[in-house]
């Protein structure tokens, strides 16, 4: 299955967003358990692109969803960039 075709579903805007919620969760908010990061993040992703858009459809919902779950696969880049290692 060719997934490039999802590349135009991702808002860099969303992505660099959720990325820095999804570090100060990981990192400021000891309550939040490891495993509901992703689910928050595509939660904000869709409600940004929905602020973003000013609409609401299955494309609106998938492009916010994919966004904020593309943030949690970038995290470890952005943990090496931010701690310098």
């Amino acid at each position: 299955m060719d997934f490039t075709v999802l590349n135009g579903y991702l808002v860099t805007t969303i992505i660099g967003v959720c990325l820095c919620i999804g570090y100060i969760l990981k990192k400021w908010v000891k309550d939040v358990d490891n495993k509901y990061i992703p689910t928050i993040l595509a939660v904000i992703g869709v409600l940004l692109n929905i602020w973003i858009t000013k609409d609401l459809n299955v494309e609106i919902i998938l492009s916010g969803m994919l966004s904020g779950l593309t943030s949690t696969g970038l995290h470890q880049v952005f943990k090496s960039f931010i701690e310098n290692k």
